[in-house]
């Protein structure tokens, strides 16, 4: 009986022990697989272009054939291909091969030619087979405009202007 009695005394404290070991706090396993996730990254390019201009200034014109340059300016996106017209301007009656800068006192004209290539080369208007073709590298594409006053017209003295427009179609 005494091994009964030591047992009915021993038992509450192995309990106790037990219980004890439970709460005793103990360090977390490290996991070593991670968790991943992958998600789609996505962008649309859109086909753009844009145009900027220099001004032509012809200086001053004495009845002599007078030359000038200017400079449209096309930044496409890369493989953008694209067009590029010049408009008749503003003068009345004027067309994309007939160009006349305008002065309203004396009313009166001054004709002149906007080319592509050289001074002596195509009319560059805004129609198949008059404008310049490119395709866009993502960088700034200058594109000279030769500009030609005949020699020849006798016009009333003055300041003539026009205003022409660059279209870039893509």
């Amino acid at each position: 009986m005494k091994y009964s009695n030591i047992f009915k005394s021993a038992m509450p404290a192995a309990i106790l022990g037990f219980v004890a070991l439970g709460l005793t706090p103990t360090s977390a396993v490290a996991q070593t697989n991670p968790a991943t996730a992958t998600f789609t990254v996505s962008a649309t390019v859109l086909k753009d272009c844009v145009v900027s201009a220099t001004a032509l200034g012809f200086g001053n014109y004495t009845g002599a054939l007078v030359n000038a340059s200017s400079t449209v300016t096309v930044t496409c996106t890369s493989g953008t291909t694209y067009t590029v017209g010049l408009n008749q301007g503003l003068a009345t009656g004027a067309t994309v091969t007939a160009r006349q800068m305008a002065i309203t006192q004396p009313a009166g004209a001054l004709n002149y030619s906007l080319l592509t290539g050289s001074y002596t080369g195509t009319n560059w208007g805004n129609t198949t087979g008059s404008w310049v073709s490119g395709s866009g590298t993502g960088v700034a594409q200058p594109l000279t405009v030769y500009g030609v006053i005949p020699a020849g017209q006798y016009v009333a003295p003055g300041t003539y202007t026009d205003t022409i427009t660059a279209t870039v179609t893509y």
